[in-house]
């Protein structure tokens, strides 16, 4: 049989055969054998045995993986952000969707509390980059009918930074959301003492949501352990000024010539986005390449 892993606790995977059933499967010796660790969101073949409990035969080929949170096989990352207090600081929405972008992940920008700001300069920052970006409010319902439209049928991670709001959208979304999370996690015993995991709920649109972290810890390690050459791909706006440069290997900071550079004091490229890609670039110039390859670069 088939499935996609939902959420992976004490060694067991439960897996979504697409019947409505979670069956708790062990993984076969030969993937500890192989180094190759299961995660949430994999599509995977698995047996049922005696007892109504599995066993998962193989991993199918990933679209994607993340190490934290340890997730698979992610279509998009909703990033929802706010104008209103907390006003979320460009750069943390920038650092997440340039790791998003490096995996084959695409990222929708979801301005959330639009009933008492706008959030006006980070929704032209957004669409001048190139993103999906919406306004919604969890309050008054406003834009959430056209988010459910963007999700549904897609394996999506939701993240953002702490009171912008994530949990009120999802409950938006789905009225029975909030109370499926806390009835799960009280099944499970999540509390201080417990190893924090990764989750994926089907809403009844056919989307599927990840109940991820927030900013603070969404693989920031991966981030920091990328070459500096690496980044210019990870800005989607860059890509038509790569190679226009008047020298080889620029670095896009501060260089006579850059093509980068201009397009941003012409206003093609929105300045907080470059502010960003420089600081992501000066943190990623001092890990030493020791470093990445004993992270398995």
């Amino acid at each position: 049989m088939e499935g996609v892993i939902l959420k992976a606790l004490s060694g067991f995977y439960y897996v979504d055969g697409g019947d409505g059933r979670l069956i708790a499967c062990r993984g076969r010796g030969k993937f500890r054998h192989q180094k190759l660790t299961p995660l949430v969101g994999d599509r995977v073949t698995f047996t049922i045995l005696e007892g109504q409990n599995g066993i998962l035969d193989a991993i199918l080929p990933r679209k994607n993986q993340f190490q934290r949170p340890a997730v698979a096989n992610i279509d998009q990352l909703v990033v929802v952000a706010s104008g209103a207090i907390p006003v979320t600081d460009p750069f943390l929405i920038d650092r997440v969707v340039s790791i998003a972008e490096g995996r084959d992940c695409d990222s929708i920008i979801v301005l959330n509390k639009c009933d008492l700001d706008g959030a006006e300069e980070l929704y032209e920052t957004y669409v001048k980059a190139g993103f999906t970006t919406l306004r919604v409010s969890a309050e008054t319902g406003e834009g959430i009918p056209e988010l459910g439209r963007l999700i549904a049928g897609k394996v999506s991670a939701f993240t953002g930074n702490s009171g912008v709001g994530k949990s009120s959208i999802l409950n938006a979304l789905q009225p029975d959301f909030h109370l499926q999370v806390g009835e799960v996690s009280d099944k499970l015993g999540r509390g201080r003492h417990t190893t924090r995991h990764v989750e994926l709920f089907r809403l009844d649109n056919g989307a599927i949501v990840a109940d991820t972290p927030g900013f603070s810890s969404f693989d920031t390690e991966e981030m920091e352990l990328r070459r500096p050459e690496e980044l210019e791909r990870t800005f989607r706006e860059f890509k038509p000024y790569l190679g226009q440069c008047r020298f080889t290997g620029c670095a896009h900071v501060k260089e006579k010539g850059c093509a980068v550079l201009e397009a941003v004091k012409a206003g093609l490229i929105p300045k907080s986005r470059h502010a960003s890609y420089v600081r992501l670039y000066e943190q990623a110039k001092e890990v030493p390449e020791w470093q990445r390859k004993g992270n398995g670069d």
